[in-house]
């Protein structure tokens, strides 16, 4: 017969849990001290700027801070370096949809010209239809592209893609359910 209290059992269960956060919390912590560094300087090298590196460095560490048993981490330096290659890349592509906009903007009139706030708006809409798009096919990003930005029409397209209209029609309607799931 098992004469042991519910609440015994329960501050077991909460310590255990306690021990394994415990545990955790000192791998990261061993981690940041060996590997930040490193990784800064290696990001350095890479994006050229101490301010980009250091952002770059904490949001990876961020990143490592989420895995939730430090056991599925057999190198924690690759895995930090995968993290800090894929936000590289993502800072490095929403910069230049940025660029591509502001520099869209200085062919625009001066009267037209959108406020600042205006501007960081619409370049942040713009980062979020190229995360929706970002799991489509060529194809299908391309046909949206032509559609939205260009102006051309589905006979228009299908011809540039060389599908059919109706293969058009679908690529453009994958690329609206993704920005419209991304909203």
């Amino acid at each position: 017969m098992n004469y042991s209290s519910p609440v015994s059992r329960a501050s077991t269960r909460y310590s255990a849990d306690d021990e394994r956060a415990r545990s955790r919390a000192a791998w990261l912590a061993s981690e940041f001290r060996a590997s930040y560094a490193w990784l800064k300087s290696k990001l350095q090298r890479r994006v050229g700027s101490p301010a980009d590196a250091e952002d770059l460095a904490s949001s990876s560490f961020a990143e490592l801070a989420d895995v939730q048993d430090p056991a599925t981490v057999r190198d924690s330096r690759a895995f930090l370096t995968v993290i800090a290659q894929r936000l590289t890349f993502e800072m490095w592509r929403r910069r230049d949809l940025e660029r591509a906009y502001l520099e869209t903007l200085a062919y625009q009139e001066e009267a037209v010209t959108p406020s600042a706030e205006s501007m960081a708006e619409v370049a942040q809409a713009l980062l979020l239809v190229d995360q929706a798009l970002n799991g489509l096919s060529p194809k299908a990003k391309s046909a949206f592209v032509m559609s939205q930005i260009d102006g051309l029409t589905h006979a228009e397209i299908a011809e540039r893609l060389n599908v059919s209209v109706s293969m058009v029609r679908k690529y453009i309607a994958q690329a609206l359910t993704q920005c419209y799931l991304a909203v």
